[in-house]
């Protein structure tokens, strides 16, 4: 196991009360890309500078290929770190920022020169920027500054790299270029790659593994599959994605909407009482139905139609096929898919899909 993390809890300096990572445990295997998302303040950050040591923790255990942390340096953990905002030295030149974490190494530990040239050259190679070399920072795009962050953390060969939001000031068309070349670089060296980031489209894209944080607890592990299936909390369905929801009562194995012109629909739940159903938007039909919800079109989105449905006075936005544009004298609404939660816990998944329409 590459980084092991079991009950790890940090207070805040100054702040005892106030905890940052609370019963934390996570384990990342050697060459995965796993995820760490959540909103601001949801200890993302935290997390990641604990496992690179820049930020110690009060309590628990976390191992590094099977060496307890709390008797490593920084240095020793053999990590690579790029911060949210690149962190390059404005006087120095790209290759000097390359080099810089093996000019700084102990004598006995430093590479000499014609070795560290060879490995600024190689490095400069592999981001795609051969000739800039001898530029400084300034004079580099948004998405070269970033890369040439990247080189200078792979300089000593790290065997964990760390990100740290770091596509966050680029803009969504470089942004998308990069992180698909950074895919490509994990998989090439093999390393074992954690990414910070709030943007859950940019952690679907590249991570294989998602850790859902919330208020300093991880929330769920999994991959995106089990993630859309199976959200453990509203929390995680709504984190990831655009998210309609529709209070209502299972009774006699049918879930009964509150909302009008809703239909109901059936339920693996033993117990009867009250739930909330979580769906998406393109989980629904929409079907004709005099004195129904009026429905307009107002847009469209990956070829499917943007409907806004009136659900007497509440407006929600569904996704429908491309053909489904009004419904003049109405619409019933039947929901394909939902999680349904109680108490803040999932209950029961539900796909209609694949069954008779309710």
């Amino acid at each position: 196991m590459s980084v092991h993390i079991e009950k790890l809890i940090r207070r805040a300096p100054g702040n005892p009360d106030r905890i940052l990572l609370d019963q934390v445990s996570v384990d990342i295997p050697d060459g995965s890309f796993v995820a760490l998302v959540g909103p601001s303040g949801a200890g993302k950050t935290t997390l990641l500078r604990s496992i690179a040591g820049l930020d110690p923790h009060s309590s628990g255990l976390l191992t590094i290929d099977g060496r307890d942390s709390s008797e490593l340096t920084p240095r020793e953990r053999n990590v690579g770190f790029v911060f949210q905002n690149y962190a390059l030295f404005q006087h120095m030149t790209v290759a000097k920022n390359i080099s810089f974490g093996l000019d700084v190494l102990p004598g006995r530990e430093r590479p000499s020169k014609t070795e560290i040239d060879a490995r600024v050259k190689e490095l400069l190679e592999l981001i795609q920027l051969p000739n800039l070399g001898n530029a400084y920072p300034q004079r580099l795009s948004g998405g070269q500054r970033q890369r040439v962050a990247l080189a200078r953390a792979l300089a000593t060969n790290p065997k964990h790299l760390l990100l740290d939001e770091p596509f966050g000031a680029l803009d969504p068309v470089v942004r998308r270029t990069v992180r698909e070349w950074l895919r490509s670089l994990h998989d090439r060296l093999g390393l074992t790659t954690i990414l910070v980031t709030h943007d859950q489209e940019e952690a679907l894209d590249v991570a294989d593994r998602l850790v859902v944080m919330q208020d300093g607890r991880i929330v769920q592990d999994a991959d995106a599959a089990e993630l859309e299936a199976h959200p453990a909390t509203p929390f995680v369905m709504e984190f990831l994605g655009e998210t309609l929801t529709f209070r209502g009562t299972v009774s006699g194995g049918l879930f009964l909407p509150e909302t009008s012109h809703v239909v109901p629909f059936p339920v693996a739940i033993d117990q009867d009482g009250p739930a909330v159903a979580l769906i998406r938007p393109h989980e629904v039909r929409l079907t004709a139905d005099a004195g129904g919800a009026p429905v307009r079109r107002i847009g469209s989105r990956y070829g499917l139609s943007r409907l806004a449905v009136d659900l007497n006075g509440r407006i929600v936005e569904v996704l429908g096929a491309s053909n489904e544009q009004i419904f003049p004298s109405g619409a019933k609404l039947h929901i394909d898919a939902a999680r349904l939660f109680r108490d803040g816990a999932l209950l029961s998944m539900k796909d209609g899909r694949h069954a008779a329409a309710a």
